[in-house]
């Protein structure tokens, strides 16, 4: 591909394609078929048995499950690597995560019932690792058997940017669990003909939120409706084997939350959703989810979620005040509101499975919203001219300087790609292009090869870890996880409406992902003789799949990052 670019700069396009590479057992590349076109479809109502009939209702399970094993254990690494795995090290990762903020309690309804006395599993939210096949757990990791828990989930509504359906459908029984799924469909037609090919009195429905020309829907959310509790999933992977680590050569991560079912019809009717409560729901709404469906997640308890806040792109332009609630400007109004706001310096560490054309505005955009900026700082050091009896403008420059050495960009180089266990073949879906890392623009700098602590595997996280430079100065350090590649197309870009004059943000894509605030509630020194803080201070809330703090590429010498359309 010397010389062009078949994408003309649209990283979307590209990472279409390269979805596409990855995809080479055909068996696997085929749309789910759902629909959605029950007005009246509600969390709370019991789900629709299904008929055995043609379609996706009448798939022969066992034949089906036994290709599934048979295609998975041609791409299982050999019994010899996997004997070897016991032995490496791996960095600890502390008490297993379960986060509790000190000093933060649940406001939003105190009268409710304590969770803990329900029995749910991850009632205050937890952070994992998917397991991977061949590695051994260490308490830190879930399957998605785990997630999903089959034999009793009722309604699941899931989201993914690419679907495997014979595999989702191998960990989800259609016959007992009603399932709508929120999907691209590039057109009416296709809206149509993905409908259509629904077995009539399926429990099983689309949503197709409205897309932008060059959009992705790239949320991977998961609601999943127990009888007693409400489970929410957000992670950073899609419906496909090996995102959640059966071939043993990727990783994820996820976030998860139980929520219990407000049984007393009083106490439901004077619910009072959290921040994060009513963020999914504006999310949800603007998806185009069914109205009641979205109004029975109210008769759930959302106290515990009062820690974390919910943030999202949603794949349009956005203007008035809505452009304050989402992409990268939302971002930082949740940092605010969790009082995790600081003028100090924050140091930065960030991973990502995708490189678009990146650039210092969208670097410096990340970096001000992880303060808490809405989004208006960069905007100003962008747009603002200088003039007659105006203040000097600090140089570009002067500007970059003050967090380039703050920030670090996690991604994998060749040779990190092809000593992984599933070398080159495995990494269709990590993706950068020469065009892109090549430019002038781009900031190389920051750059740092991304190996992981579990030897061998590859990443496809999307993490945001920020922390303050010294200890004692100011507000907890936080994560975010979720399905947000560092891109435009994720976070968005503000602009200058020329009709009104006043900023709009455009967001390509549709994306999701929480704010994790970490547990003890402060930030911790490194404990060797001076005051920085090191990325301890995440133990206990965030496991750290990667290396820290990689190898740096520098500007364009031998090392060169994992480029899809040159292997």
């Amino acid at each position: 591909m010397e010389g062009s670019d078949p994408f003309d700069g649209d990283e979307d396009a590209a990472l279409r394609y390269a979805i596409a590479l990855s995809l080479q057992d055909a068996e696997q590349d085929k749309p789910i078929e759902l629909s959605s076109d029950d007005d009246s479809d509600d969390l709370d109502k019991a789900p629709i048995t299904t008929p055995a009939m043609g379609g996706l209702a009448a798939l022969d399970r066992k034949k089906m499950e036994e290709e599934r094993l048979a295609r998975q254990g041609k791409r299982k690494a050999p019994d010899s690597e996997q004997d070897t795995q016991g032995d490496r090290q791996r960095l600890k990762t502390g008490p297993l995560p379960t986060i509790e903020r000190l000093g933060m309690t649940s406001k939003a309804n105190p009268t409710l019932a304590n969770p803990n006395s329900q029995g749910l599993p991850f009632p205050r939210g937890v952070v994992k690792k998917t397991w991977a096949y061949g590695y051994p757990r260490t308490g830190d990791d879930i399957k998605i058997e785990e997630v999903l828990q089959k034999n009793e989930l009722e309604l699941a509504v899931i989201s993914s940017f690419q679907w495997d359906e014979e595999w989702m459908l191998s960990k989800i029984d259609i016959k007992k669990t009603k399932i709508v799924c929120i999907a691209f469909a590039s057109s009416k037609q296709q809206q149509d003909e993905m409908t259509e090919n629904v077995p009539k009195g399926s429990a099983i429905r689309f949503c197709f939120p409205p897309m932008l020309p060059y959009g992705n829907m790239h949320s991977k959310l998961q609601i999943l409706k127990y009888p007693k509790y409400l489970r929410l999933v957000v992670p950073s992977g899609n419906l496909v084997s090996y995102d959640w680590g059966e071939t043993g050569v990727m990783e994820n991560i996820v976030f998860i939350i139980d929520l219990p079912r407000i049984e007393d019809p009083k106490a439901r009717e004077e619910n009072q959703l959290t921040m994060f409560g009513d963020d999914l729901l504006y999310f949800l709404e603007a998806q185009g989810l069914q109205e009641g469906l979205v109004n029975s997640l109210k008769n759930y308890d959302f106290s515990e979620t009062s820690r974390y806040s919910f943030v999202h792109s949603i794949g349009k332009t956005h203007t008035g005040d809505s452009w304050k609630r989402t992409g990268y400007c939302g971002l930082g109004r949740a940092v605010t509101a969790l009082g995790l706001g600081t003028q100090e310096d924050v140091e930065i560490d960030l991973v990502t499975s995708s490189l678009g054309s990146v650039n210092k505005d969208l670097v410096a955009a990340i970096y001000y919203a992880a303060k808490g900026d809405d989004g208006m700082k960069e905007y100003g050091e962008r747009t603002t001219k200088t003039g007659k009896g105006k203040a000097e403008k600090p140089s570009a420059s002067t500007i970059w300087a003050g967090y380039r050495d703050r920030l670090r960009l996690y991604f994998p180089s060749q040779d990190t790609v092809a000593k992984s266990r599933g070398g080159t073949q495995s990494a269709g879906t990590i993706c950068a292009q020469s065009k892109w890392w090549d430019a002038a623009t781009f900031p190389r700098e920051l750059v740092h090869d991304c190996k992981s602590v579990r030897d061998g595997l590859l990443m496809h996280n999307k993490i945001m870890l920020v922390r303050l430079r010294q200890a004692g100065k100011g507000p907890p350090a936080w994560g975010y996880v979720g399905s947000a590649n560092l891109s435009e197309s994720a976070w968005g870009r503000l602009t200058r409406d020329r009709q009104t004059g006043k900023p709009k943000l455009t967001c390509r894509n549709w994306e999701c992902g929480v704010i994790i605030p970490t547990a003890d509630g402060g930030q911790t020194a490194t404990g060797k003789g001076d005051s920085s803080v090191g990325m301890s201070v995440f133990l206990g809330s965030i496991p750290i799949p990667m290396v820290v703090p990689g190898e740096t590429y520098g500007q364009t010498g031998s090392k060169r990052p994992w480029l899809f359309l040159e292997n």
